[in-house]
């Protein structure tokens, strides 16, 4: 049995200490002197009421809050929100500082860490060659999200970054004194500034919006993240293999960015062709912004002198071609450096550069996209190229230890980035490609595209892509969302002109439900040059990517790729294009649709079957997760994720999305940054044994008791969310869902249909965002208990099994130590207080007692089949966190379910009811305790 006796939590219990009193030195200072007192009070008064859930303590609760007006109110609500922004940087300082202390204490650095993973390799025997094996392959893609779950304002991620800054600094022993209360008084002074500072958004977020607020990581963190990323990889590799492998490995750059802001219109009216443009030209911006930053260090650091070094002939020609490119302007760039030969030829790339962040700057300003004339670099490529030029010249007369400073840093850099920054992925629902296509073959051909079936679909579309220059058709018979889906292509072909043929990814197609809605991407592609056949060649531009979503779709994967596949057509674009197969599965809806254990099991046979068809065919193919934060949406710690994945399916590549909350607490700060892409790659890593070694497949009993647990799982999720009476009022009525939309935290609906209120339509991030807040995170867990008990049935032997399944099988021990976060965030006592808005007191009162049955069923059977005596007891900084924050969340809970009710009673349109806003305030606070919301 697994406890967590032994835990010692006396480092983060001290840091959160010392910024609670420094937070209530503030208010007590700057706020009216009822708040700490009142915050005080509910805090007693809900810990009262966990001990004792009785009518008294709860009505002595509730007349505290019912006593509040509404600017009282909505400070506390902003003192709870504050402490839990500092009790997110304790945690996040003080598992640093740990960190390091495993550094000084142990040179395999912390678990997962670089270092350690190497070292595991090589006690399995992973020879060198074989890690260049692994290397060849890998690929570790995270992909940003504007999905509308992040509810911080960058103004107030800003602050936090400075206040965690700042109170590293007090980790500094040599910080004594004087200094000392210098810091201290900075770290004072910071908090009373995100005091006075307004976490709520006066207006809307739209789609620039989004785009600026993704871009705000990268000078922030993860640029210099990215380069240590690179760095200490090659440092552990010749700290465990030795200075010779290091040097002999060609190590790739396996690490890049992806993005769906600005590219993913699928339920959002608001990205339109131009958007797109805009987005890809602000990460252009960016990245040279980047480069001309780090350039400066580069040339300040390579103050090399004529005739104390002998620089390559290689490197003077490839000045002298500089030169005679620029022309005149040459030695005016030069004159400051006549006597050191690296910053002549540094100063030109810089002009180069600098040319070429004009011409973006020109284009984001007029739109302009045709080619300006200027002496920029034409492509990444020709940057990287003099960059190498300088680093072989070093190298070539002894100076080795320069190249691996700044030089080798923006090296890796532009090896990432190119000129994109980051790889934008355009996601579209299938069925604006269906009717797109349709239209165009009535208007070109006379022909009823939707009135055949899928044979007679795709052998026309196979025959339609090949037609050199497109089809001709009338654009001005064609409809608006047609003609703005075909133009969507137009601006993909002049963008990869612009930019660079690495700008895109992959064209993502959601609901994607057969063969015939890849094949119409491909031809809507075709008419704008981004795919066909000319001259007897076929060629491809663009890279499709099904995205198979619920239930139903992963159960129908197979038929649908091996259909997509037995098309000569698609075959030969794939083979033109270059790439890999990239397919994509939906965690949310297919978690909304089914539940837990249904999508997690269908998610995981799709990978086998996937698998199993690229393998019968030899098409080389990359899986896509589209994870959320939450358990209910596919999160959970990305490492343990990975390697959870199905027996050698990964394969040294994994691209997956990066949504909402999840990037503010990954990326905010570098260093955390660091550590999570490092905790990332090396799950990957481990994950892609397979490519060098047999690995142990899954055993056929495991699968087979596996298949049986989500059956009774989706029976009793879909009896709960489709067939019981009144469950979606209970949605509606006991959750914030009506109220979110006020938050101003994205630019997407929350619905797919405007007026449709079924599971179907309302989209799953709202679906679980919903949940979380009311403490009723059913998504991730409901089921779990009924399936486990109704499977073993009173027979020992079945619980044996499914504890050897717990120790022994990676996906399984994962689901349900996942499944523990979520019921331990779960709170049935908090949620019957939400119950309570129900219209209908007996929907209310019988669909929470339904919910909390299972809650308890579900935590009963977790906890017998990993014998443990409590939730994550196996994961004790995670338990002592929730706990911490739990006497926070508690009244904050109670704050919002009373505000709905007032807001709901006063509803108008005036806009006038005094408590909407502090109702808008518990959102983004409960967000903030719960970290993983949506």
């Amino acid at each position: 049995m697994t406890t967590d006796s032994a835990f010692d939590d006396k480092a983060l219990q001290a840091s959160i200490k010392s910024l609670k009193t420094m937070l209530t030195q503030v208010l007590k200072s700057q706020a009216n002197p009822k708040i700490m007192a009142t915050v005080e009070q509910l805090q007693k008064q809900f810990s009262a009421l966990q001990r004792d859930d009785t009518p008294a303590k709860r009505k002595q609760l509730m007349d505290t809050l019912k006593g509040l007006p509404a600017d009282t109110l909505t400070e506390v609500i902003r003192a709870f929100s504050l402490y839990f922004s500092l009790l997110n940087i304790a945690e996040e300082a003080t598992n640093l500082r740990n960190r390091r202390k495993d550094i000084e204490n142990n040179k395999h650095f912390w678990p997962g860490s670089f270092h350690d993973t190497l070292q595991q390799f090589q006690q399995q025997g992973v020879t060198v060659d074989d890690l260049q094996t692994l290397l060849n392959e890998l690929h570790y893609l995270p992909v940003m999200t504007a999905h509308p779950t992040e509810a911080k304002r960058r103004t107030v991620r800003s602050a936090l970054r400075k206040i965690f800054v700042s109170y590293e600094q007090l980790d500094d022993q040599r910080l004594k004194g004087y200094y000392r209360e210098q810091a201290l008084e900075s770290l004072h002074s910071q908090i009373q500034l995100l005091w006075k500072t307004d976490e709520v958004r006066t207006r809307s977020m739209n789609v620039v919006d989004e785009i600026e607020a993704g871009l705000f990581y990268f000078p922030l963190s993860l640029f210099e993240a990215t380069a240590r990323v690179y760095r200490n990889f090659f440092r552990a590799v010749g700290d465990v293999y030795g200075a010779e492998a290091a040097q002999q490995l060609n190590i790739p750059y396996f690490l890049n960015y992806g993005s769906w802001i600005g590219g993913d219109r699928d339920g959002n009216p608001n990205v339109k062709p131009e958007t797109t443009a805009h987005a890809l030209r602000l990460q252009a911006r960016t990245i040279v912004q980047e480069y001309l930053r780090r350039i400066d260090l580069v040339r300040e650091q390579l103050a090399f002198s004529y005739g104390l070094c002998e620089p390559s002939a290689e490197f003077f020609a490839s000045l002298e071609k500089d030169r005679a490119f620029i022309g005149d302007l040459a030695p005016v760039l030069e004159r400051s450096y006549l006597q050191e030969p690296y910053r002549q030829k540094l100063s030109l790339m810089r002009y180069r550069l600098e040319q070429r962040l004009q011409q973006i700057e020109q284009r984001i300003q007029d739109g302009f996209s045709g080619q300006l004339v200027n002496y920029g670099y034409g492509s990444a490529g020709e940057f990287y190229a003099d960059l190498e030029i300088i680093r072989q010249s070093l190298l070539s007369h002894g100076d080795n230890a320069v190249v691996g400073l700044e030089l080798q840093d923006l090296l890796r850099l532009v090896g990432t980035f190119g000129f994109h920054l980051m790889q934008m992925d355009v996601r579209q629902e299938s069925t604006r490609h269906s009717e797109a296509v349709a239209e165009i073959f009535t208007n070109a051909l006379g022909l009823d595209y939707l009135a055949m079936d899928e044979e007679a679909r795709l052998k026309i579309l196979g025959e339609a892509i090949a037609t050199p220059g497109g089809l001709v058709y009338d654009a001005t018979k064609l409809s608006e969302a047609t003609v703005e889906t075909l133009d969507l292509f137009r601006i993909m072909a002049q963008m990869r002109r612009e930019i660079g043929g690495d700008c895109f990814s992959k064209y993502v197609i959601s609901m994607t439900h057969a063969a015939s809605h890849i094949m119409e991407v491909l031809l809507l592609a075709a008419q704008h040059g981004l795919s066909g056949r000319i001259g007897g060649q076929w060629f491809c531009h663009i890279g499709v990517s099904p995205l198979f979503e619920t239930i139903n779709d992963l159960n129908h994967i197979d038929i649908v790729l091996r259909t997509l596949f037995a098309q000569p057509a698609y075959r030969e674009l794939l083979q033109a294009s270059g790439q890999r197969q990239e397919i994509m599965l939906g965690y949310s809806d297919s978690c909304k649709d089914g539940g837990i254990l249904a999508s997690a099991w269908g998610l995981y046979r799709a990978q086998q079957q996937v698998m199993a068809i690229a393998d019968e065919l030899s098409i080389p193919y990359r899986l896509f997760h589209g994870r959320g934060g939450t358990v209910g949406r596919g999160g959970g710690p990305t490492h343990q994720a990975i390697l959870a994945q199905p027996p050698a399916t990964v394969r040294g590549q994994i691209k997956f999305t990066e949504q909402g909350e999840t990037l503010f607490y990954r990326y905010n700060n570098m260093e955390t940054a660091m550590y999570e892409l490092t905790m990332g790659i090396t799950g990957l890593m481990k994950a892609s044994l397979s490519l060098v070694r047999p690995v142990e497949e899954d055993r056929p009993e495991n699968l087979a008791i596996m298949s049986e647990l989500a059956q009774i799982g989706e029976r009793g999720f879909r009896q709960l969310t489709e067939h019981t009476p009144g469950f979606l009022d209970y949605f509606y009525e006991a959750t914030p869902l009506s109220e979110i939309g006020g938050l101003n935290i994205g630019s997407r609906p929350s619905h797919r249909k405007k007026q449709d209120r079924s599971k179907n339509s309302v989209r799953a991030i709202a679906w679980v965002f919903s949940w979380a807040q009311s403490r009723q995170t059913f998504p991730a867990w409901y089921g779990i208990g009924a399936s486990l008990e109704t499977w073993c049935a009173g027979k020992p032997d079945r619980l044996a099994a499914l504890r050897e399944m717990y120790k022994t099988w990676p996906f399984f021990r994962n689901l349900l130590s996942n499944a523990q976060m979520a019921l331990s965030k779960s709170d049935m006592n908090i949620a019957r207080e939400y119950a309570t808005l129900c219209v209908d007191e007996q929907v209310g009162k019988g669909i929470h007692s339904m919910i909390a049955a299972e809650h308890h069923r579900s935590v009963e059977w977790v906890l017998e089949v990993a014998e443990a005596e409590r939730l994550l007891a196996e994961n004790p900084d995670l338990a002592v966190s929730l706990h911490h924050r739990n006497n926070y969340l508690g009244p904050l809970n109670y704050i919002q379910a009373n505000l709905i009710k007032l807001v709901r009673e006063q509803s108008d349109d005036s806009g006038d009811n005094p408590w909407r806003k502090p109702l808008l305030r518990t959102i983004n606070a409960i967000a903030a305790g719960m970290r993983n919301t949506g």
